[in-house]
This record gives C-alpha cells, sequence and structure tokens, in this order.
C-alpha cells in the first residue's frame, strides 16, 4: 500500500519540530499536506486548518477529504494535572481515530513514546515492548501508553494503524531534549546524575521524520504493530549531552550526583509540583533521573525491516548541524 505521493495526509501538531519536517518532507515527496493544530505551522506548501484534537467538530472539518494522518499532537510537558494529559492525549486521540474512521480515512500512523513501554529500569538493546499505562512514569508516559492502546485497538481492514515511538528527538530548533539540556547547562543547573556511562540512543529529526513518512507506505502485514525508532547509535549519556553542549556553545556538565539521589529528589519534586500551586516545571523529575541516569537503547532490527527504513543522518552529521544552527 502506497499512502504519500498524490495522497492527502493530515498532519496534526505541525508546528512542533518534528511535525514541521514530517510536514516538510511529505511536501517534498508529492503529498497535498494538511496541518491540523492551535496556532499556524507556517510550511510552505501544506495548508494550516487552526483548531485543537479535544474539539470534535474541528476535527471532523480537518480530515474532510484526507487519505491518511500522521498523527503527532500532544501534551508534552513534564509536569501538570494528569486530567489535563488524558484529555488532549487519550480522549484527543479517540476523537481523531473515530474522525478518521468517518472520513475513510485508510492508514493511520500513531506517533507514541518509548517511555509507555519505560518502568525505570535499564533498557539494553531492548524491543519495543507493550504499552503499560499502570506502570509508565510520569502522567505524559502514562496518558501516552494509554493512547497507543486505543489506537492499536482501531487498526483494521479499513483502516490500518502503525506506532511509531521515536526515542529523544533532537536537532536544531529543538525545545525540548536540546533546548533544556542548553539553558539548564547555562544556568549551572546540569549535572551529571551517575557516572554518565550507561547508553542511550536518540534520533536525529530528519530521522524521525523519514520513519513516519515510512509508516505511511508500510505493508498491511507490518500494520497494527508499535516500532521503536532511533539512530542506532547508543552512546554514554555524558558523552552525548557533553556533545550537544558543545554544539550549542554552552558549558559541558561537570557535577556529579549519585543517580539513586537524582531518583529520590525527582520523586520528591513529583510530589510537591502535584500538591502544591508551584509555578513553572520542576527543576527535576522522577522520570527525568531515571532516563539521564539508566540504560535505554533499542534493537532496530524489527523496525527497519518493517518501514524499509534506515536513517540518513548520523549523530556526528546531526551535532554538527546543530553546531552549524547554533552559530548562525
Amino acid at each position: 500500500m502506497t499512502v504519500v505521493a498524490g495522497s492527502t495526509v493530515l498532519v496534526t501538531g505541525a508546528s512542533g519540530m518534528l511535525g514541521r519536517v514530517v510536514a516538510r518532507t511529505l511536501v517534498e515527496r508529492g503529498a497535498q499536506v494538511r496541518t491540523f493544530q492551535r496556532r499556524p505551522a507556517l510550511v510552505d506548501g501544506a495548508r494550516d486548518v487552526l483548531g485543537s484534537v479535544t474539539d470534535p467538530a474541528a476535527v471532523a472539518r480537518a480530515f474532510a477529504g484526507c487519505d491518511a494522518v500522521v498523527h503527532l499532537a500532544a501534551k508534552v510537558d513534564i509536569t501538570g494535572p494528569e486530567d489535563e494529559y488524558r484529555r488532549v492525549n487519550v480522549d484527543g486521540t479517540r476523537t481523531l481515530l473515530e474522525a478518521a474512521a468517518a472520513a475513510g480515512v485508510t492508514r493511520f500512523v500513531h506517533v507514541s513514546s518509548p517511555s509507555v513501554a519505560h518502568v525505570g529500569g535499564s533498557l539494553v538493546g531492548a524491543p519495543a515492548g507493550p504499552a503499560r499505562p499502570g506502570l509508565a512514569r510520569g502522567p505524559y508516559a502514562r496518558t501516552k501508553a494509554a493512547a497507543e492502546l486505543v489506537a492499536l485497538a482501531a487498526d483494521g481492514d479499513r483502516m490500518r494503524v502503525v506506532v511509531v515511538r521515536p526515542h529523544l528527538v533532537w536537532g536544531p530548533g529543538d525545545t525540548q531534549l536540546v533546548g533544556r539540556v542548553v539553558a539548564r547547562a547555562r544556568a549551572g543547573r546540569l549535572p551529571v546524575l551517575g557516572s554518565g556511562a550507561p547508553l542511550v540512543d536518540a534520533t536525529y529529526v530528519d530521522n524521525a521524520a523519514d520513519a513516519l513518512v515510512a509508516a505511511l507506505a508500510a505493508p498491511d502485514d507490518a500494520c497494527g504493530e508499535a516500532y521503536v525508532v532511533t539512530n542506532g547509535e547508543p552512546r554514554p549519556v555524558l558523552e552525548l549531552i557533553r556533545a550537544i553542549c558543545v554544539a550549542s556553545g554552552a558549558p559541558a556538565p561537570h557535577v556529579h550526583v549519585p543517580g539513586v539521589l537524582a531518583r529520590a529528589v525527582g520523586a520528591g519534586l513529583d510530589a510537591a509540583w502535584a500538591h502544591l500551586p508551584l509555578a513553572g516545571e520542576p527543576p527535576l523529575t522522577r522520570f527525568v533521573a531515571e532516563q539521564l541516569s539508566t540504560a535505554h537503547w533499542f534493537d532496530q532490527r524489527r523496525t527497519r525491516e518493517a518501514l524499509a527504513w534506515t536513517p540518513r543522518v548520523s549523530l556526528d552529521e546531526g551535532l554538527a548541524r546543530l553546531a552549524a544552527a547554533s552559530s548562525s
């Protein structure tokens, strides 16, 4: 099944870095692209439709005449009331699935996260693994896990569903991984958690976008499953963080904090932000502490075979692009 050139594809959440690159990639490959989010994405060659995934009427309008969708829109903050995450991530996904089925959409690519299957321990050459809402860490991971299960349950003969979990997506203009690392490094609030030696993998944004576009054209026997996407180049977490800092012109971290202590502090801060009227983001969460002090890299063989995809931008080339963008 081929769903790209000549097809009308809806991209939700295209005002974010990855969504914008997905929309641009689809335009370049000959698709008619429509984007759907609360503010204009302004992708050349794509048509913006403004609205929220929580508004069924707006969602129905966005889907009119579409053949396929890449669903990236989500609440991705690191803290906040869980019902807000559920309203966007779970209920919004359900609304999109219902509207897509009603509109005759034949391919639904749901963008998830490896955090849906991460319960706090190390992941070493791991497969995708099942989403586990009851064990996932934090409201984002829990609600994304629940949304993934809703999406996979909608897979059928009339509308095929593919779930893709890009891991630690980054690149120039990234406000999540790169933005947070650089801001904290410049403020002197970026310690090394534990030894810094556990291996982690990440995904350059162009590679993640290519994988999502590949999922639109994946064969039917690859549907109904979840696939983790990474560059396939695991490196020590400290090496990766230092490289991002150097490429961005920020000071590299050098103060070490024991991983056990960091996870305990993160759990305490989670509780404080959940029960007290505190503004902004906590300086650390249990989830972030676990991510920065444990190994998490994934076996990519099944992903590359099923999606007929391989990353085209290496980690080092991505860092060079980040450095060039930071110095311009």
